[in-house]
């Protein structure tokens, strides 16, 4: 194998970042990096490489390793012979048969972390014959949201950005055909003081990020999504989804007013995994792999530690016991 360096990532070495390439190179080179990831500036990457080779801060044995150990696996890879991919496969890729297999990922990852306000009254699995459902939030018709960063584009974006299935769309095709589904993503007073209403979904969570994009000192829900879930759970039963790529902070009171609460992640284009699982199809089966505290000033938390007094702990997630 070879080691290669991240994205721009040599620039990092020094501050500012690249403020001194060349210690940068020579740094990295010397270091064991075989392959360095240069997007922009690579005429100067040459250009001070030669140099600093041609000066020997960097042996000309390391390039020579460098340069057996890449075309070591290239050769192995068979790239010389065919370097091209077999675009006879083009076809087969988003079939059926991996949509399944996607759909099938996001049911068993989703984390169920409340049902019912109650114990004794678990609100899941839903009734797929209720006479009227509203669904909400921002997250609940937007693909791009489902998918995150590192989808389309390096930091991800919004709306229908490939094919796939909202979690609105899995809920139409997923109840009876007398049940009237509403959707508004923030809907009006009006319709929150109709008396109609089976129960809510309610969708919201994080904007697409990618890396450091994604920093955040706050972990609040975005686009007013705590407001929204208050502002439902007070008149309707509310079963929340969370679509983010971390745990955010759900005030213990604002979980006290959810009647379910699931923890979807980033679930990508099958939104349908969801609906199995809604509506009891399939049981869930995933549990946190992180802690999930109640407030950023936990933070770090990490079980063992003396004081740790998690939302949810570590490995955390119900199951309804209970498949059509």
């Amino acid at each position: 194998g070879f080691i290669i360096s991240d994205w721009e990532g040599i620039d990092m070495l020094c501050e500012p970042w690249a403020s001194d390439y060349r210690f940068c190179i020579s740094t990295a080179i010397n270091a064991g990096i075989d392959m360095v990831m240069v997007p922009i500036i690579f005429e100067k990457f040459l250009e001070d490489l030669t140099f600093l080779v041609e000066s020997e801060k960097i042996p000309m044995s390391r390039v020579d390793d460098a340069v057996v150990r890449i075309l070591r696996v290239k050769f192995a890879a068979g790239l010389f012979e065919y370097p091209f991919s077999d675009r006879s496969l083009i076809d087969t890729v988003g079939c059926k048969l991996h949509r399944e297999l996607a759909r099938e990922a996001v049911r068993k990852s989703l984390v169920l972390l409340k049902n019912g306000k109650e114990p004794q009254k678990p609100i899941l699995p839903l009734n797929r014959n209720a006479r009227k459902i509203l669904v909400a939030g921002s997250h609940a018709d937007n693909l791009g949201y489902q998918c995150g960063g590192w989808t389309a584009t390096k930091r991800g974006l919004s709306g229908r950005i490939t094919i796939g299935t909202t979690v609105l769309e899995a809920i139409r095709g997923a109840v009876g055909e007398n049940t009237e589904v509403m959707y508004e993503e923030y809907p009006s007073l009006e319709t929150l003081a109709r008396d109609d209403f089976s129960y809510a979904v309610v969708v919201v969570g994080e904007g697409p990020y990618a890396e450091c994009g994604g920093d955040n000192k706050t972990l609040t829900i975005p686009f007013n999504g705590t407001e929204l879930i208050n502002a439902i759970s007070d008149r309707i039963p509310a079963i929340v989804i969370l679509i983010s790529g971390r745990p955010l902070v759900v005030e213990p009171r604002l979980l006290e007013k959810m009647d379910a609460f699931v923890a979807a992640f980033l679930p990508g284009t099958e939104g349908a995994g969801i609906t199995d699982v809604l509506f009891g199809n399939f049981d869930f089966q995933g549990s946190l792999p992180v802690t999930w505290f109640k407030t950023v000033d936990q933070l770090p938390m990490n079980v063992g530690d003396s004081s740790y007094d998690p939302l949810f702990p570590f490995g955390h997630g119900l199951s309804i016991n209970h498949v059509d």
